[in-house]
């Protein structure tokens, strides 16, 4: 995790010479991004795009205002956990309180109320936070099935949470309003999924009725040589899907070598793994909010093979 920007308080900053006046027109001139009332950070330090970054800054100027009882929950959790987050709304700061009823929303602060076990919360940089499972279970009560199988998928990959504990933490609220629902998200998550356009296609096919793929399949050439992992494999069909990520060909890269580089490379492969009888789908980012396509050329291919 890149360093979190400065937290400037309204305090500090008259402390050093700047005034009220001085503070708005950081704010109105994009110099500064205004957290919270009387809590900014300065531009320069958060890459634009960077919207998990600013809630980090955003649940640490919250923390230190709100009442010791509250522990940070939910989505912003799920943000200082490390999770993957996929379209999650970040503008507010999620906690709860061990008390029955009393929550209440702010525009910018979001206060639940439910009972929380100790062994449910954990300590992140000096900050009580829900524990991995007990975020996942909250989350997957109030959050869309494709939402939570991102970050699910992501607690697994990072081996944050086995798939025992993640059970376990469901069975401590069994009867708890959308206990179901996310009993069916986590369910379905899968470690093996390694990015969140990979688990945006689990959830995409499963939704058009497609066959479980093997994830991470390792293609095998006549000679027994490791030829290619693919992300996705119906065996069955002889047919490999593959979710072409931008940052996949980043991670790619080699000393030296420009993205042409990676693509020409990824064509070889291709062509090694089309060589042992393989049909290849390849689908990428547009096509995951638009996957008519993408679907249909995976359903014909499934088709063909029987």
């Amino acid at each position: 995790m890149d360093t979190d920007p400065t937290v400037i308080t309204r305090r500090e900053a008259l402390r050093a010479g700047d005034t009220d006046r001085a503070l708005r027109h950081g704010v109105r001139s994009q110099q500064l991004v205004r957290l919270r009332r009387g809590s900014y950070i300065p531009t320069g330090e958060v890459a634009e795009d960077d919207a998990e970054a600013v809630h980090r800054a955003q649940i640490r100027a919250t923390m230190a205002a709100v009442r010791p009882d509250a522990v940070v929950s939910h989505v912003s959790a799920a943000v200082l956990h490390g999770l993957s987050i996929w379209s999650v709304d970040l503008r507010r700061v999620h906690v709860t309180k061990n008390k029955a009823d009393g929550g209440h929303v702010t525009p910018g602060l979001h206060t639940h109320c439910a009972p929380l076990y100790e062994d449910e919360c954990a300590t992140i940089d000096g900050m009580l936070v829900t524990s991995v499972g007990r975020t996942l279970v909250d989350l997957g009560r109030t959050l869309p099935f494709e939402q939570v199988v991102v970050m699910a998928d992501s607690a697994l990959q990072q081996q944050l949470i086995t798939r025992d504990e993640l059970a376990g933490s469901l069975e401590l609220r069994p009867r708890r309003r959308g206990v179901k629902a996310a009993r069916r998200a986590l369910d379905f998550a899968d470690g093996r999924s390694e990015s969140v356009g990979e688990s945006r296609s689990r959830v995409i096919m499963h939704r058009h009725g497609l066959p479980a793929p093997t994830l991470q399949y390792v293609v095998h050439g006549h000679e027994g040589q490791q030829i290619a992992r693919t992300d996705f494999c119906f065996e069955a069909a002889g047919v490999v899907g593959e979710f072409d990520g931008k940052a996949k060909y980043v991670r790619y890269l080699q000393p030296g070598e420009i993205a042409a580089d990676v693509v020409f490379r990824e064509k070889r492969r291709e062509d090694a793994i089309r060589a042992e009888n393989l049909q290849v789908v390849r689908w990428g980012w547009a096509e995951l909010d638009h996957p008519q396509e993408w679907i249909g050329q995976l359903t014909r291919a499934l088709g063909a093979a029987h």
